[in-house]
């Protein structure tokens, strides 16, 4: 027996509540770990399959690594299409949309936080509903409207057509719920004009949430294909998606070269790689602390 903070405890009741706590904290880490790899799995086997030769990907029992790595397929791959133009169409248009959603989003939410109107809850519905619409179902009104406004096969028409996002005005309304009214409140007695509130007060506080809509949104915009194919058909317009498929269809022969075709979905993968390792920190932040500090 012995004291721990004025409690009286089995010395043998502990240990076996310790023992407990560590196997139940080291079976979290073991599933945890299993489910990673095998999230990681697929980028894994698209990389190991790039340094592959044909027979090697195709081989049985499936061969782990190869044992001549073909580092060359990169820069066959690369000098095969011009990736390096689809990858800027497709990083420019998701960074003109990520910096209007961002705008448009912020100021809806702040209209629907800070000001009173009439049929504000309302409208707040309206939009939610309009949410729960297939993506799929908006293409033909939207491609008419585009064609009519003389935007086709431009670069204008894909970033004007995914201006708003009603996810980031939910995730913003709820973010600047939270912000104590007092706050705002202070700004307002201080002379501040609802600009000045929104990005001296209610932005520094809300800051991962912005970063995880521009995190979250960018990378479906990069990713983006099919309202994109609908709309671009010049080839210089193409994103990285619809490059990569043509790559596919001519330098791929259609799933011939898949050496070539790994390759090439690898480097095209990188940038959002890159995004997610710096912008990971403010990700998880906004998720543990819905984007305030204590």
């Amino acid at each position: 027996m012995f004291l721990v903070n004025g409690f009286i405890i089995n010395k043998r009741v502990y240990k076996v509540n310790l023992i407990q706590k560590q196997v139940s904290l080291l079976s979290k880490h073991i599933v945890l770990l299993v489910i990673s790899f095998i999230m990681f799995f697929p980028f894994l086997w698209m990389v190991t399959n790039s340094i592959k030769t044909r027979e090697e990907i195709w081989s049985f029992p499936p061969v782990w690594w190869p044992q001549d790595p073909e580092w060359g397929h990169f820069i066959e791959a690369w000098n095969s299409a011009p990736f390096a133009l689809y990858i800027f169409n497709s990083t420019f248009t998701a960074i003109c949309i990520v910096a209007i959603q961002l705008l448009n989003s912020s100021m809806m939410a702040y209209a629907f936080t800070q000001f009173r109107f009439k049929g504000r809850d309302l409208l707040f519905s309206i939009i939610l509903v309009s949410y729960m619409v297939p993506v799929a179902a908006t293409y033909v009104p939207s491609y008419v409207i585009i064609s009519k406004m003389g935007l086709m096969d431009t670069h204008t028409a894909v970033i004007i057509s995914n201006a708003i996002s009603i996810f980031g005005i939910f995730l913003f309304r709820q973010a600047f719920m939270q912000i104590p009214k007092e706050l705002i409140e202070a700004g307002k007695v201080d002379g501040a004009s609802h600009w000045r509130i929104l990005w001296q007060i209610i932005f520094p506080l809300t800051k991962p949430t912005f970063i995880t809509l521009a995190l979250i949104s960018f990378i479906g915009m990069y990713n983006n294909y099919l309202w994109p194919a609908l709309i671009l058909n010049s080839e210089e317009k193409f994103l990285i998606t619809k490059g990569l498929r043509q790559f596919f269809i001519q330098e791929g022969a259609y799933g011939i070269e898949w050496p070539l075709i790994m390759a090439a979905s690898t480097f095209t993968v990188i940038p959002l790689l890159l995004i997610f390792v710096f912008a990971q920190k403010w990700f998880v932040s906004a998720i543990g602390d819905r984007g305030l500090k204590e």
